[in-house]
């Protein structure tokens, strides 16, 4: 058989296989989808085709007979049932591992596939079309399920249980969006090449070689604004950026690629289990590094299996508790900062914090000393302990303890986070964050016992700097060092120490350096002696002989030619027990505090020209930019600059204002959405200040919400809608098709008001606004019905904690939900949200996980809605 035609008929088979499962299990629930059986009969039939024309006759054999049975459905002569289709998916399977074991042998395995083929043909020679009476061969739901890609657009899949003519139990019909998935269209595959893989992985290497040259070059300008070489060198470190950009995007696949064997996998766990389960697929577009990619794939599996099977009620128990039948399972994903964030999670019974303490207990996990002074948060993320189960019995599902450890170390592994949150019967939500690619990473640099190293920017939360005269902040619990960070206590390493280092600043007055990271859902600060700046660095392998310690996660080049070590947040946290530490303390001391606490946010100050300091909210800024000043171009009145391919308008906030001629380059914070960007010329960025937001002089002025104090000084707070309105006025345009959705936005704050209620109106919901939770119970009592509520937690009169009680007394049968959108931030501020009602505590200015969110409780309570 010639190797090449070999390798190309596995390599189409394997891309139209993958399709399979899918677009099956979605048949199931479009039986009279013509199209949907024209797309799987062209699959079958073309991999039996090749089969006749190359020799594979136990292949060609098992296709043919799974081909006539499509044919007779595609015909109108059989009926399309539960059953059928289950007979339908053992042939595929058994295809797909007659080509794995091809593929590994170079030869045809030898399989007796007698029983199956004359199953098929039984299937297709019924006369009266019922599938009912053919035998279907039960099995256990494998491990791996061979993987099919995921449409773009949002998908819901209704997974059930065979119908009542099968004897066994059928879902009620659901209102998913199983219509945006059309697996007959043209795939994109037919728009693209192969590519063979070690050719990217090469490709990517020597950019990895590219961007430590370009590293070095800027260290040797850096400083030197007059060096003859810093134009160009400035202009190769965009170019490379870009092309590394470009490079990456050749890697990157959608995370559809990972989901794709799930509705497969949730509908063989419904059968086995006989729950009826819905699976709910969001944000499948979401792109990230294939390395990435393939590590994520089986963390997913688990999980979702868990959902299924520790998460959701059994039918008669969801609809004893006014459930809706059908259980959900949720996938959602989406880019947050630099970061791809995977959130499962399910409407189940959630997790038993009694439960879990007295497992741990029994199984010697803790004592009983230290189970009794746990929070319920603790509690529930005991679960990632190695071999910890609450099942009550052993399936092939779950239940050996086996997963959920193992699920956060695989993440961990990537430099990814983990953090489980669960409301008992309403349910239970895991969020992963995860780097969009492991070759290149963004780190900051710094230095400890006079040696550099590099922290993954992934685990950093902030940098704070203790002033000499304030080093007495720094106080000794349990004979380790915590620092009082706002509403917490924050353990301290010292990373000299740590790593067995001289501290060449003993005995010294000096600041104090910390660098705050975080593993898990534990936070902690690092102190060093020195912080650098933040690098594109390149991570290569830690050599044999450091491979066992587990606090480097690799090493890289800088640009002036060291080789430093890449630390591992997660590694070091593992050796260190930070969170013993602030238990006791912060129950004693945290939460009174927390009561005081006042609204913070991130804010990036800037020096807009013209003698005018101005601000605007960290996390509205995509990026922050520099342009050599010859890269700018004008187009009739307008400024703009070529970025990542396209053409990037920019706007001075002062349009009189000019910068030094003698300046090289300029400053632009750079506004994205979507494909859709601008940016905002400045004179010069001055500095990122987290502080409460209180605007003390409303402005008149167009593009100026109002003066606030930030830093002891007057500053002004830029409209960035104003901006990126002139810029496309098309870009707040409201989405045609609007929703029917009604949501109340309760806020003391005009700027935080008017943000949120232009997010929303956007997005193409109907936004009511109240100043204050007091207007807001009156609003209700009058008769006002919302299908979504969004409360500030700190307001006069009545705060969001008090509103929220009030209205969970309200004896209305469909309350809406109630989304806390807060500044504050704690470990006791979510379980408190929850406790006094809300279903979610959202940090304010995170527009992205905002509308995910507000989508997501929509359509749950329509879902309740539809079925009260």
């Amino acid at each position: 058989m010639d190797e090449e035609i070999l390798q190309e008929f596995l390599a189409e088979s394997m891309e139209n296989l993958s399709q399979l499962d899918n677009e099956i299990v979605i048949l199931e629930k479009r039986p009279d989808d013509d199209d949907l059986i024209a797309s799987i009969f062209r699959t079958i039939h073309t991999i039996k085709g090749t089969c006749g024309f190359i020799g594979l006759t136990g292949l060609g054999s098992v296709a043919h007979a799974t081909e006539n049975v499509l044919g007779r459905m595609r015909d109108r002569e059989l009926r399309v049932t539960p059953t059928s289709i289950s007979l339908i998916l053992e042939g595929v399977d058994e295809i797909k591992e007659l080509l794995h074991g091809l593929e590994t042998t170079g030869q045809e395995p030898v399989r007796d596939n007698s029983q199956l083929i004359a199953r098929l043909d039984e299937l297709m020679q019924s006369a009266d079309g019922d599938a009912g009476d053919v035998p279907v061969e039960s099995r256990d739901v494998p491990d791996e399920i061979s993987e099919a890609p995921v449409e773009a657009t949002p998908v819901t899949e209704s997974i059930t249980p065979p119908t009542v003519e099968d004897s066994k139990p059928v879902a009620a019909p659901t209102n998913t969006q199983e219509e945006a998935v059309d697996p007959s269209k043209k795939s994109i595959s037919d728009l693209s090449i192969r590519v063979n893989v070690d050719v990217l992985d090469s490709l990517m290497n020597l950019v990895g070689e590219l961007v430590l040259t370009r590293n070095q070059l800027v260290q040797m300008v850096r400083g030197d604004d007059e060096s003859i070489f810093a134009a160009p060198i400035l202009h190769l470190n965009r170019v490379t950026t870009d092309l590394q950009e470009g490079v990456m995007k050749t890697r990157m696949q959608p995370i559809g690629n990972a989901w794709g064997k799930l509705p497969r996998l949730v509908r063989d766990l419904a059968q086995q289990t006989g729950k009826l389960i819905e699976l709910d697929m969001r944000g499948a577009e979401t792109e990230l590094d294939r390395t990435v990619l393939d590590a994520i794939k089986d963390p997913l599996t688990h999980m979702v299996r868990n959902s299924a099977d520790h998460g959701l009620e059994s039918t008669a128990d969801r609809r004893a508790a006014g459930k809706p039948e059908a259980g959900l399972v949720r996938l959602n994903a989406f880019h947050e900062g630099g970061h791809v964030i995977i959130c499962v999670d399910d409407d189940g019974a959630g997790i038993n914090a009694e439960r879990v303490r007295q497992k741990a207990v029994e199984n010697g996990i803790l004592t009983d000393a230290a189970a009794a002074g746990m929070t319920e948060k603790d509690l529930v993320n005991l679960v990632f302990a190695p071999g910890f189960s609450t099942a009550k019995e052993i399936s092939s599902v779950s239940g050996r303890g086996v997963g959920m450890d193992v699920v956060k170390t695989q993440i961990e592994r990537i430099g990814g986070t983990v953090d489980l949150t669960s409301r008992r019967g309403i349910g239970t939500e895991v969020r992963i964050k995860i780097p969009l690619t492991l070759a290149i990473i963004s780190a900051l640099v710094v230095e400890s016992g006079g040696y550099s190293f590099a922290i993954p920017q992934l685990t950093i939360v902030e940098l704070v700097r203790v002033a000499a005269e304030d080093r007495h902040k720094i106080e000794t619990i349990n004979r380790n060092e915590v620092y009082r960070l706002r509403d917490r206590l924050l353990p301290l390493i010292h990373l000299d120490r740590e790593l067995g280092l001289d501290d060449e600043h003993a005995g010294e007055e000096r600041d104090v350096n910390i660098v705050v990271v975080q593993a898990g859902d534990e936070q902690f600060g690092l102190i060093v002696s020195e912080v650098f700046d933040t690098e594109e660095i390149v991570v290569k392998p830690v050599g044999h002989l450091l491979k066992d310690i587990a606090i480097y996660q690799g090493t890289t080049i800088l640009g002036d030619g060291r080789v430093i070590m890449i630390l591992d947040v997660a590694g070091i946290a593992a050796q260190f027990d930070g969170g013993s530490i602030t238990t006791e303390a912060e129950r004693q001391r945290g939460e009174a505090d927390q009561e005081h606490a006042g609204n913070t946010t991130t804010m990036l100050v800037f020096d807009a020209g013209e003698d005018s300091t101005m601000a605007v909210p960290l996390s509205l800024v995509s990026r922050l930019e520099e342009f050599p000043t010859e890269t700018i171009e004008r187009t009739g009145e307008r400024m703009v600059v070529q970025y990542r391919d396209n053409l990037l308008p920019l706007l001075p906030i002062h349009p009189t204002a000019s910068n030094d001629a003698t300046d090289q380059v300029q400053p632009v914070v750079v506004f994205s959405e979507g494909d859709r960007s601008m940016g905002l010329v400045v004179k010069e960025i001055l500095d990122i200040r987290e502080e409460p937001l209180v605007i003390r002089m409303p402005s008149s002025r167009p593009g100026v919400l109002g003066t606030a104090i930030i830093n002891n000084k007057a500053t002004d707070v830029i409209d960035a809608q104003y901006y990126v309105e002139m810029a496309d006025p098309d870009w707040f345009q409201k989405k045609s098709q609007s929703s029917d959705e009604r949501v109340l936005v309760i806020d003391d704050s005009v700027f935080f008001r008017q943000l949120v209620t232009t997010t929303l109106e956007t997005a193409g919901y109907h936004v009511s606004v109240c100043n204050s939770a007091v207007d807001a119970v009156e609003a209700i009592e009058n008769g006002e019905h919302f299908d979504l509520i969004i409360s500030d937690i700190e307001m006069p009169m009545m705060d969001g904690y008090e509103f929220a009680q009030w209205y969970q007394q309200r004896s209305d049968d469909m309350r809406a939900p109630l989304i806390a959108l807060t500044s504050l931030s704690g470990a006791g501020l979510e379980s408190r949200a929850q406790q006094a009602g809300f279903a979610r505590c959202l940090t304010k200015l995170n527009t992205q996980q905002f509308l995910s969110c507000v989508q997501e409780l929509c359509h749950q309570r329509g879902r309740q809605g539809a079925s009260a």
